[in-house]
This record gives structure tokens, C-alpha cells and sequence, in this order.
């Protein structure tokens, strides 16, 4: 009897370069007999949660970020182009992607229009496009299901400790970034890795000074 395919949470946000890159090297990297379970989620709700700003919330780390997506692509020869503005509202692409049922090509779709173009994302044309290309009527982003499903991804990820995107889900334990992948791979590989001596003191290595205690102080 074949066996089931070894199943992974995924978690990303269109509003992400990582999470583009991400998905490209997963479409490589990913082993035999292993699937991905591509869950949408609002990046924001996330940084909300944990009280983090994000990339672009930092003006010097905005435009390192950006300058240093561009470089990195272009020595991978990845296909590249900022957006015509960013960050910008992801609401109505991560609807799309779970309208059109969160498959691959949807996914790949998406991010392909966001990310290589150039475009206005903030340009209605661009969901309706979209939404033609995927075979997705409009008012199927304003479904109550659909609205749904995006809540209980993001609520699914704080569950399980996500604290940003990309970030991948390997039987409880997270990977996250692109860097985080090769990591991801080799725990796939040897699910033993982390249950080394070392990987467990690190684990619960204590803490021996909060920023937030000295600032008060």
C-alpha cells in the first residue's frame, strides 16, 4: 500500500520578498514523498502579536532590505522587481490565493505578478487580472469562508509559535527564512538533528538580560 506523502505547513505572505524566494527554492529543495500545505496569512497580524516592527517599518532597514533583495536575486539570476510601492495592502491577494484554494500554481501566480513586474499593487486591475487569470470570480474575496480561512491561518501560526514569514512547519518545529531552508532540508533528512545534546541546552538556555527591563531601569 503507497505510503502518504509527509505533509508541511508553509506559512508566507505575498507582501514578503523572502517568502518569493522562499517558494523557489522549496520547488527545488523539497524531497520525494513530501508535500507542502501553502497557508496564506496577514503578516501584520503576526508582527501585532509579538510587538515587532517589520522590515519596512525601519527606514535604514528598508532600504537595505530592499537594495539587498535585488543584489541577492540577481546573483541567483532569480527573476526580480520591486513593486511600484511597498509595503503595500496583501489583504486582497492572500483572498485570491485561498479563493483559488491555496494550490501551487495560484501561489506561484501570485507571487510571479507581485514580484517580477513591477507593478502597482494597490491597482485594481491588478486583482481583477489576477482573479481572470485563476479563474476566480471578485466576489469570491469577500466570501465569509474565505475571510475565514485567512483569520485561521494567522491564528493557526501563533498556535504553533510563527513569528514571521516565510516559515516552514516540520513536525512541530519551525524553520524560518530562506536561510532557514538548507537547515530545514537537513532536519527533513535527520529528524535526530535537533534532538542533540546541544540542540536541547540551547533550547532552554536562559536569558541573562532583557532590553526591556534595562530600559526601564
Amino acid at each position: 500500500m503507497p505510503t502518504a506523502p509527509k505533509v508541511l505547513d508553509w506559512y508566507f505572505d505575498f507582501i514578503s520578498p523572502y517568502a518569493y524566494f522562499a517558494l523557489l527554492k522549496l520547488d527545488r529543495a523539497l524531497p520525494t514523498g513530501v508535500e507542502l500545505r501553502l497557508r496564506p496569512l496577514l503578516f501584520a497580524g503576526l508582527l501585532n502579536h509579538h510587538g515587532h516592527k517589520g522590515p519596512a517599518e525601519i527606514p535604514a532597514k528598508r532600504i537595505w532590505t530592499y537594495q539587498s533583495c535585488t543584489w541577492s536575486a540577481a546573483q541567483a539570476g532569480i527573476p526580480f522587481r520591486f513593486p511600484a510601492a511597498h509595503p503595500f495592502n496583501p489583504i486582497p491577494y492572500l483572498r485570491l490565493c485561498l479563493a483559488a484554494g491555496a494550490t501551487p500554481v495560484a501561489t506561484r501566480t501570485i507571487f510571479d505578478a507581485l514580484w517580477t513586474t513591477g507593478a502597482d499593487p494597490a491597482d485594481p486591475a491588478q486583482v481583477e487580472a489576477l482573479a481572470a487569470r485563476l479563474d476566480v470570480p471578485l466576489a469570491a474575496l469577500e466570501a465569509p469562508a474565505v475571510k475565514q480561512q485567512l483569520r485561521d491561518n494567522g491564528e493557526a501560526a501563533i498556535a504553533a509559535g510563527v513569528f514571521g514569514v516565510p516559515t516552514l512547519v516540520i513536525d512541530g518545529r519551525l524553520f524560518w527564512g530562506v536561510d532557514g531552508l538548507d537547515f530545514a532540508m537537513a532536519c527533513l533528512a535527520d529528524p535526530a538533528l535537533l534532538d542533540g545534546a546541544e540542540m536541547r541546552r540551547l533550547a532552554t538556555l536562559p536569558a541573562a538580560a532583557s532590553r526591556l527591563r534595562a530600559a526601564s531601569a
